[in-house]
């Protein structure tokens, strides 16, 4: 949950379709804008996040805006300018160069790279091939123009030039270059000033990034004004108003096993990164005449990558209002009234078009637009007070009522079946619909929706001191949530901590060695609330059903496929934790975190029958437990002001296993995400950690050895089991900061232990023969796999080495073998910044002027992937949600370096 000056927002996705079908839409955090913040905090256990509701059971991210910022004014006007421009490189698998396209070293204009050497020392395996011409410069064999070989005429008119032009035999980097450097600039202009009673503050920023594949942009603008005034009757007023327009766009990424889009949508990087070597992705012409994909197999059955950018599109389009309006009436000088109206709207426009002529997707083309209005009217009134009870004793209380309203409107048209190609306009089709296809499960097909749903909370928070060092705490909040029926709408969840401080309590504990410490105990609770309209079945309406003989429009009613669940309730979580935060030898502060939280009535969807008549339903089942381990540091190995340089070293170290301890009888699993056939997903199985991947696995006799088939390769059996945990073991980062005079050098290290991933992009890297695996497979032999046979006698029948990458460890359907251990080693941020010292500046306009360079996501490595595959950890095909550890050719990882100047004026 993030609040922003006080108000919850909106940080989510609104998901316009399955990330199947390639989901591109954009969290609507992306729309603040870093330059515009003044301080970031994190609220982590429930008993801290209690009075912020149930959206905070996940913790909280405090961010205030400068335009909130409290504290003394400037005494004149200030202007602070950030400028910044970043670079970025993707980064691409180290492809080898040895051999090209075909089979068992036989070449062939196909889609695998296992054909003869390049250099022609396999028995010169290229010139027995049939497209074979003759012998180029250096001894590089040339072939007939792939396009010589399309089976369907009509594509390559206009190209016939190309039909003679020499093809040498060689390695080209088709998809080094189909990538760009993209860039990143962001500009920020800051004004702030006032007086002794009142203060402002406006910003505006402009960020603008061009990403590394063609045809992704986005454009952010963003204005802001803030300020306060102390009024002379004890008011106090203040408010901060944000408006942001975002404007993003990228072709699709629909999810690919290995062979183009796995289903309806487009998918840039389905056809592209294991390209192989031997094709000149760059220089082939990509559209027909007509506007139909072409490329260099016979078939024309795989889907041109740039024929993806230039023809299938998705775009988002938002305005945005994030703003605030307090008013504080000091009652006497230990307590105060205030209320704040907090208003967090947008409009969206959502465009995903397709001309018609791909091989991916609807080939007769799709359009699809969609307009939304989300709406969050947040109210609070908070009566505060700070008072000394005695000379020993402080109270702390805050009492308050919160109203949350969500509105949410969607229309939207998607037509398919394009009359004039590169149209991309509604009246250019034929068949319009009211409906998304590419939706999936148990999400809402209809791109005509509204919801609304209201949340009311009542809330206290006391907070007893004793002499500064024993400190108790008692927090309840009651919610009522109109997603819920009225006898089951309501839940009071409540909180507890006590904090002792002992080096405040006892004389002499204090010292050189001790010089702070704190034993905190704590018990929170937080409730789950559905989305609307699960606790009733929903009537459909059609207009439009059908049309008879006679011209007369059928209009028809359907009800759902998901039943609805009258008894739902709210899910309920609670969370104990102890902690223990000390400062030693006045250099290090340490800090350790255990806790153990417990959800309860889960609710979640659950599979039906077909013979009830539905598919779905929502029900409370389950229980999940999350136990772990939270320990942060800061050491000042040298403080400057004693050796004239500065070495700190601040670090985290995290574990957390969640499990799964509870299903309703009867439910052996849940599948957590979108999945597809004889593919790995997540699951929530009892007993097993939560997300466990279940999915096909080899045949084993009655002694766990492997069986193989008739030819020599691994039978697979399509029982869906356990073959992998993706949840970390646990993870760490450290962070080194070195000062000398003005300068500053700063890292950010970062290492994660464990934790599965099924890599369908590694697996089809090295099994399509384009990245050579840490043992490289000997393309010239024989191999034996380990296992026996259907008799139990040991496997004496030999494969080839395409067989074995191919077919074996690619093309398979043998989950484990694309299994993956995920520790990671990631130098994700370094930065080297200089301040000109202020009497450089004193005869300048300049109050502070500031240089640093610095790079995100510089280095990386994935201790168990193939070093040549360069995978990163850190992607997902799943987006946001229960998925993970789960990887369809999600496209390259990114690395970013640039500079920033900062100055104030």
């Amino acid at each position: 949950m993030f609040v922003v000056d006080g108000i919850p927002i909106d940080s989510g996705t609104n998901t316009q379709t399955s990330f199947l079908d390639g989901n591109t839409e954009s969290s609507r955090f992306l729309d603040i804008d870093p330059n515009t913040i003044a301080s970031v905090s994190v609220l982590k256990g429930l008993s801290a996040t209690v009075l912020y509701g149930n959206r905070g059971r996940n913790g909280v991210i405090l961010i205030t805006t400068k335009g909130a910022a409290t504290g003394e004014a400037p005494s004149k006007t200030e202007v602070s300018i950030n400028q910044s421009v970043f670079l970025a490189d993707a980064i691409l698998p180290k492809y080898q160069d040895n051999y090209g396209g075909g089979f068992h070293q036989g070449f062939g204009y196909f889609f695998s790279n296992w054909g003869p050497r390049f250099d022609r020392t396999d028995d010169d395996g290229i010139a027995q091939a049939a497209q074979y011409v003759s012998d180029g410069p250096g001894g590089v064999a040339i072939l007939q123009h792939p396009y010589n070989f399309i089976a369907d005429p009509t594509l390559i008119a206009g190209f016939e030039d190309l039909l003679d032009d020499p093809y040498p035999y060689q390695p080209y980097n088709g998809v080094e270059e189909f990538f760009r450097t993209g860039y990143v600039t962001s500009t920020s202009i800051n004004v702030r000033g006032g007086g002794e009673r009142a203060s402002f503050n406006l910003n505006y920023g402009r960020t603008e990034d061009i990403g590394i594949t063609p045809g992704n942009t986005l454009l952010r603008n963003n204005f802001s004004i803030g300020g306060n005034a102390r009024l002379s009757n004890k008011f106090t007023i203040s408010g901060v108003y944000n408006f942001i327009r975002t404007g993003f766009k990228s072709p699709p990424n629909a999810v690919s096993t290995g062979s183009g889009a796995a289903f309806n949508g487009g998918a840039v990087f389905g056809d592209l990164l294991y390209t192989p070597r031997s094709v000149d992705l760059t220089n082939l012409p990509f559209q027909a005449a007509d506007g139909r994909s072409v490329y260099y197999r016979s078939g024309n059955d795989i889907q041109n990558p740039y024929w993806t950018v230039e023809n299938v599109k998705t775009s988002q389009d938002t305005d945005r209002f994030i703003g605030n309006t307090s008013l504080t009436y000091e009652i006497n000088d230990w307590m105060n009234l205030t209320y704040r109206l907090g208003l967090d709207t947008y409009s969206e426009f959502n465009f995903y078009g397709q001309n018609k002529g791909g091989v991916d997707g609807p080939v007769i083309g799709l359009l699809r637009t969609s307009s939304v209005r989300n709406t969050i009217w947040n109210h609070d009134l908070i009566l505060s007070a700070d008072k000394d009870l005695s000379e020993n004793l402080n109270l702390k209380a805050i009492a308050g009522l919160n109203t949350r309203r969500d509105e949410f409107e969607q229309d939207g048209i998607e037509s398919q079946g394009q009359l004039v190609f590169g149209v991309l306009e509604h009246f250019n089709f034929t068949t319009p619909s009211a409906q998304n296809s590419q939706t999936r499960g148990s999400n809402n097909p209809n791109l005509n929706q509204n919801f609304e749903e209201n949340l009311l909370g009542a809330y206290l928070d006391l907070t007893l001191g004793y002499k500064d060092w024993l400190f108790l705490n008692a927090v309840g909040r009651n919610d009522w949530s109109s997603t819920l029926e009225r006898e089951n709408n309501s839940i009071f969840y409540p909180g507890a901590s006590i904090s002792f401080v002992p080096t405040s309590a006892f004389e002499g504990i204090q010292g050189n060695f001790l010089n702070y410490a704190k034993i905190r105990l704590g018990y929170g609770s937080s409730a789950g609330f559905p989305l609307p309209f699960t606790t009733r079945s929903v009537l459909g309406l059609t207009s439009r059903s059908l049309v008879d003989l006679n011209g007369n429009v059928i209009s028809s009613n359907s009800v759902d496929n998901t039943l609805g669940n009258s008894d739902l309730k709210p899910e309920r979580i609670q969370e104990f934790e102890i902690g223990l935060d000390t400062r030693l030898f006045n250099r290090l502060n340490l800090n350790v975190s255990l806790f153990d939280k417990r959800t309860t009535d889960l609710i979640t969807d659950r599979t039906l029958d077909s013979s009830t008549g539905f598919t779905d339903t929502t029900v409370n089942i389950g229980e999940i437990q999350a136990q772990g381990v939270e320990v942060d540091f800061d050491l000042a190995i040298l403080k400057e002001f004693e050796s004239g340089i500065g070495i700190n070293l601040a670090g985290n170290w995290t574990t957390i296993e969640t499990t799964v301890t509870d299903l309703a009888d009867g439910t052996n699993n849940i599948l957590l995400t979108d999945a597809i056939a004889e593919e790995a997903a997540n699951y929530a199985v009892e007993g097993r950690p939560f997300g466990v991947l279940l999915g096909t696995d080899f045949v084993f006799d009655d002694d766990g050895n492997r069986v193989v088939n008739d030819a020599g390769r691994y039978l697979f059996d399509p029982t869906i089991r356990e073959i992998g945990d993706p949840n970390p073991d646990w993870q760490t980062a450290l962070i080194p900061t070195i000062t000398f005079k003005n300068f500053t050098l700063s890292a950010n290290v970062q290492y994660r232990h464990g934790g599965d991933i099924y890599s369908v992009t590694t697996a089809a890297l090295i099994g399509r023969g384009v990245v050579d695996d840490d043992t490289p497979i000997d393309r010239e032999a024989n191999y034996i796999l380990p296992g026996v046979q259907a008799d139990g006698s040991p496997n004496d029948t030999a494969i080839s080495a395409t067989e074995l990458g191919f077919n074996t460890y690619f093309g398979g359907t043998i989950n484990p073998l694309s299994i993956y251990d995920g520790s990671t080693i990631r130098l994700q941020e370094a930065s080297l910044g200089y301040s000109l010292p202020s009497k450089m500046l004193e005869k300048t306009p300049f109050g502070s002027l500031s240089f640093t360079l610095s790079g995100q996501n510089l280095w990386f490595k994935a201790i168990n992937f193939p070093d040549n595959v360069r995978y990163d950890t850190n992607s997902s095909s799943t987006g946001v949600g229960n998925g993970q550890g789960i990887d369809f050719f999600t496209g390259p990882s990114v690395r970013r370096y640039g500079f920033t100047v900062r100055a104030t004026f």
